[in-house]
């Protein structure tokens, strides 16, 4: 199937073993370098790994950005320039990791995960996206350009706000911050889609509804998955002064009462998916007993003619009524009689609406 991770192409290799698991998503990778300090601010795209060796850092703080994770001997290198552990590299390589948090001496490696939604198909797609934060620079690593982060590099471009005179703990948080944002415009389109759907079921349920309500209901347990794990990296950054410094804190607790609200607003969806499959199942039985009681009313209107017809048409020699010139009309005329009766007490129960 197309986009499985396969993991047996690492049966029997080392911890640390740098394989690409995971779906291809551009043809060769991209490394850009955006060096920064209060007075200036420099981007480099490096073509290749020898130009990276080359290059010498001239400002304080450097955000090295990687798109594409099929490359692993540009994991290396990145992993050698900057000392970075080997289940680190392995990690990012890893595409189906889990949001985490793992803390080393001279660095913190974060994974998180960005979401997409196609409103076409109704489908989110996840890319993850990893984070390396040192003292003086952030590595992020993404599996394709997304451009989810060029209001952060137009922030430091046109130098808005304290991100350049500040740490690089704070271009981490900004970067985060940019993360659960994605959240709450993948959850609005989600959100919208529900309602209309709910606008659809007090219409005209059809399967065709209940089929994108179990589509929408499997695509916010996706979402769950990542959120709860990330409300817990969040968690632990609000707490550890190892990298991120107390002026960095109030955001960081600010970006946690950020995915408070994602979480809260996940499970309002879902409560809502949920509510409206009760709907739909209750909609159809509910028209299922109006169609049963509607066939029952018409049943009980013509049941005396059919004991009428059944009565008469007896094979006896000598019945009441067989020997009268109009026999033939006053039967049916106490058939037509008899049913009128039945469908006005019907109507006025309202048996037939």
């Amino acid at each position: 199937m197309a986009g499985r991770k396969r993991r047996s192409t690492k049966t029997g290799l080392p911890p640390g073993s740098l394989v690409h698991l995971g779906e291809r998503k551009i043809d060769h990778a991209r490394i850009s370098l955006i060096d920064y300090g209060p007075e200036a601010v420099e981007e480099i795209e490096f073509d290749t790994i020898a130009a990276s060796r080359a290059f010498t850092p001239k400002q304080p703080i450097h955000w090295l950005n990687v798109y594409g994770l099929h490359e692993p001997e540009v994991m290396a290198e990145i992993g050698r320039r900057f000392s970075l552990h080997p289940l680190v590299l392995e990690d990012i390589l890893n595409t189906d990791q889990r949001p985490k948090i793992d803390e080393y001496a001279d660095y913190l490696f974060i994974v998180t995960r960005f979401f997409d939604y196609d409103d076409r198909t109704m489908t989110v797609s996840s890319e993850q996206v990893s984070l390396v934060v040192g003292h003086s620079f952030v590595l992020t690593f993404q599996e394709k350009p997304t451009g989810n982060f060029t209001p952060v590099r137009d922030r430091l471009r046109q130098d808005r706000g304290p991100i350049r005179r500040s740490g690089a703990d704070y271009l981490a948080y900004t970067l985060l911050d940019a993360v659960v944002d994605r959240y709450f415009a993948v959850l609005e389109a989600l959100g919208e889609r529900a309602e209309h759907l709910e606008e659809q079921l007090m219409q005209r349920p059809s399967p065709a509804v209940l089929e994108t309500l179990h589509h929408l209901k499997r695509e916010t347990l996706t979402l769950r998955r990542a959120v709860w794990p990330l409300r817990e990296v969040i968690n632990s950054l609000t707490r550890s002064n190892s990298f991120f410094g107390t002026e960095v804190q109030p955001y960081l607790r600010d970006v946690y009462d950020h995915t408070v609200h994602v979480i809260e607003s996940l499970e309002a969806v879902r409560d809502l998916i949920a509510g409206l499959l009760d709907i739909y199942l209750s909609t159809v039985s509910n028209r299922v007993n109006q169609e049963v009681r509607i066939l029952t009313v018409i049943a009980l209107i013509f049941m005396p003619s059919t004991l009428l017809a059944g009565i008469f048409g007896m094979n006896f020699k000598v019945m009441p009524l067989l020997d009268l010139p109009n026999g033939f009309e006053l039967t049916i005329g106490t058939m037509v009689m008899i049913a009128l009766v039945l469908g006005a007490i019907f109507w006025r129960r309202k048996w037939l609406g």
